[in-house]
């Protein structure tokens, strides 16, 4: 019997979003194969790094070289199944932190991780590489508003959006100049960046994007017909939309989407999962955004995508444990 690995799954994390990667991480927890591994919940909260055991238990985390003590019992461990959305998990620092105590992660790399997590940044890498996204206009906090300026340049309807948070928290759509200046009162509530996009009137597209045995993969498209006026926070997490895998596309939709996530995925250089949101118009997907750490929870798009495609959830999970190990 060869020795089991020891896994830390860490969830949680200090965004409006640590209540969904909590699921996400015991989804996890749950699924992974118990012949080959030993998985610890560790919970990463701004006041706690803590080991949650069977019983609830809670055990201190050293942050000194990310182990923990039970009776007396000091444990380390071979790989961290990141779980986290939003800040620390995917934004970087989480990244940052395993590479300097040596330690393999799922993810992608640091730098990937805060690119990806700055749409603004994000996009301007990309829009050399000919990839097409929506008109934006960026407001820092503090700048005046010229809601002039930002009308000639994006347009009506637009979506006022947070720069960095994630999962759609902050986002208004603006449908008039008068309500543009609350949507972005709204937004800076979540960040000190906001992004201002055109809106696209097309299909919304996710499309999960990962390294599967070695090579990169593209999964199962997924429609996202929302019940909602847009895809936000209900319509994402409390079902308030329809999530159709796989999507109506044609076929030269299909390609052209694919081979542009893909695209994406390796001009970034990135690892593990990422799921990216397009949205076509004219024909053309225009991205939105990327994802880093997608919900993982049985109602998630990526593993709907991946059941789709024929991978189990406990394939998908043991599969970025071994990439990340490698």
């Amino acid at each position: 019997m060869t020795n089991k690995k020891n896994i830390a799954i860490i969830m949680g994390g200090y965004s409006s979003e640590y209540e969904i990667s909590l699921k996400s991480g015991n989804v996890v927890y749950e699924l992974l194969d118990t012949n080959k591994y030993n998985a610890y919940r560790i919970h990463i909260f701004k006041n706690k790094w803590v080991y949650v055991d069977a019983n609830n238990a809670e055990f201190n985390i050293d942050k000194n070289d990310f182990s923990v003590t039970i009776a007396n019992q000091k444990i380390t461990f071979d790989c961290v199944f990141n779980a986290i959305h939003g800040a620390p998990g995917e934004d970087g620092y989480m990244q940052a932190y395993f590479n300097l105590l040596n330690i393999p992660q799922t993810s992608c790399g640091m730098y990937q991780a805060s690119i990806t997590y700055n749409k603004r940044d994000c996009l301007s890498i990309l829009k050399p590489y000919g990839i097409k996204t929506a008109e934006s206009f960026y407001i820092n906090l503090g700048d005046a508003t010229d809601e002039d300026a930002i009308i000639k340049k994006v347009g009506l309807p637009c979506f006022v959006k947070a720069n960095k948070a994630g999962s759609s928290f902050g986002i208004t759509k603006v449908y008039k100049k008068e309500d543009l200046q609350n949507a972005i009162d709204v937004a800076f509530k979540e960040d000190d960046e906001i992004i201002i996009e055109s809106f696209l009137d097309g299909t919304e597209v996710s499309v999960g994007v990962i390294t599967y045995k070695g090579e990169t993969k593209v999964l199962p498209i997924t429609e996202i017909v929302p019940n909602n006026d847009f895809f936000d926070y209900k319509a994402k997490y409390l079902g308030e939309s329809q999530e159709i895998t796989p999507a109506r596309l044609t076929k030269e939709q299909e390609d052209k989407v694919n081979t542009i996530a893909k695209r994406v995925y390796e001009i970034l250089k990135m690892k593990g999962f990422s799921r990216s949101e397009f949205i076509f118009k004219d024909g053309e997907p225009h991205l939105l955004e990327i994802n880093t750490v997608p919900g993982l929870t049985r109602q998630s798009i990526l593993p709907q995508q991946a059941e789709v495609a024929g991978i189990t959830l406990p394939e998908l999970f043991e599969n970025t444990i071994i990439e990340a190990l490698q």
